[in-house]
C-alpha cells in the first residue's frame, strides 16, 4: 500500500478526530488535537494515502532534549501493513536532527500489538503507571528509546 508521511496541518484534523475515536476509548477533543499542531514544541506527522486520505499519525511533545510521544494511531483497516513502523522510523529521525536524548511513552499494558511495534523499533520498558488508564481502568508501561 502506497502512503506518504507528512505534517499533519489543521485541515487534518477532521479525519484525525475520527480516528481518535475508532481507536482509544477515551479520544482527545479536537482543541487538544489542533494543539499538537506542529510549532516549536510539537511534531505531529501522520501518513497519507495517495488521495491524501489520513491513514495514522503520532504526535510528540518536546522540551530541552526530551520527547514526549502523545498518541499513536492506525485506522483499523490499515493495520499490519507497516504505517505505524513507518510513522515510528520518521518521528525517530525527527527526534535524533532535534538532539533530544530520548522519546518516551505509556502504552496500555493490554495492548500487546503496540508493545511489540515500540519494543521492535528499540523502546524498552522502563517503569509502570498503576492505573493510568481508564474505559477501563488498567495500567501503562512507560517504554523509552534512548537516542544518545
Amino acid at each position: 500500500m502506497y502512503f506518504e508521511i507528512a505534517d499533519v496541518r489543521l485541515e487534518h484534523i477532521d479525519e484525525i478526530e475520527l480516528l481518535e475515536k475508532q481507536c482509544f476509548s477515551v479520544p482527545w477533543s479536537r482543541q487538544a488535537l489542533i494543539s499538537q499542531l506542529p510549532d516549536d514544541m510539537h511534531i505531529f506527522i501522520a501518513a497519507f494515502n495517495d488521495s491524501g486520505r489520513v491513514l495514522g499519525y503520532v504526535g510528540m511533545m518536546y522540551v530541552l532534549d526530551e520527547g514526549y510521544i502523545s498518541n499513536v494511531a492506525v485506522s483499523p483497516e490499515c493495520r499490519r501493513l507497516g504505517i505505524a513502523d513507518k510513522l515510528i522510523e520518521s518521528l525517530i529521525k525527527r527526534a535524533n536532527e532535534k538532539n533530544l536524548s530520548f522519546v518516551t511513552l505509556e502504552v496500555r499494558e493490554s495492548n500487546l500489538p503496540a508493545i511489540e511495534l515500540y519494543r521492535k523499533n528499540g523502546f524498552s520498558d522502563v517503569g509502570m503507571r498503576k492505573n493510568y488508564y481508564n474505559k477501563p481502568t488498567e495500567n501503562a508501561i512507560l517504554m523509552t528509546k534512548f537516542l544518545r
